[in-house]
């Protein structure tokens, strides 16, 4: 069985990763289920493990170093984080297969409310087409990232997880190179034009979880 956990208003992210961390070594001792839990953060960059000091562009909000993978990205009001804990000695310890799911999961969420999330070589995440703006200055297509992958492993145990924009402000992007990726932007939901709230996201990432996490 897997635990769904909804919280209100903001968690602190020294709060959640205590959370985590407890819950996942609960997991590991078989005493505790596995767990989704939704939070928003107040405005606030990680750095994942991959994280160059050279991408974090201005330090307007605290920065808390995580043992996620990843880079700089940036959490805050608005923005739906589904933190995963599952068992991957019993899901299949295959760390890309996990990292796909994820990424399929959140792919069939957005199609939900018709939005087409596309995953890239060497972009971990998943990204919009915005054939409505301008083309890069190299002629490429313009493309905005929607939603942010980075995982941790302890024990097959996985913590972190992914963010999904709902209605960010996207001008807090502005701290970081987000993801250690240039030329490319951000977009939410709102941003492309959907009145989706977060109660609306949490309805599609609950119908669509199974399909890639069975059990």
């Amino acid at each position: 069985m897997v635990e769904w956990i909804a919280s209100t208003g903001l968690t602190g992210y020294e709060q959640a990763v205590a959370f985590m961390e407890s819950r996942v070594a609960g997991i590991a001792a078989g005493q505790a289920d596995e767990t989704v839990w939704l939070v928003e953060h107040p405005p606030l960059y990680t750095a994942g493990t991959s994280a160059r000091p050279a991408d974090l562009l201005d330090r307007r909000f605290p920065v808390h170093a995580t043992g996620r993978g990843g880079q700089y990205t940036y959490h805050g009001p608005g923005q739906r984080i589904a933190y995963v804990m599952l068992d991957l000695n019993r899901r299949g310890r295959d760390v890309r297969a996990f990292v796909q799911a994820l990424e399929r999961w959140v792919i069939d969420a957005l199609d939900e409310f018709g939005i087409r999330g596309e995953i890239r070589q060497g972009r971990v995440g998943v990204w919009v087409a915005r054939p409505d703006l301008p083309p890069l200055p190299d002629g490429q297509m313009h493309e905005d990232k929607i939603a942010a992958i980075g995982v941790k492993l302890r024990k097959w145990i996985s913590f972190h997880g992914l963010s999904i924009n709902v209605e960010p402000d996207l001008g807090h992007y502005g701290g970081i190179v987000p993801c250690g990726i240039s030329g490319h932007g951000v977009t939410s939901l709102v941003d492309l034009g959907l009145p989706v709230g977060m109660a609306d996201l949490d309805v599609a990432l609950r119908a669509t979880f199974a399909r890639h996490f069975p059990g």
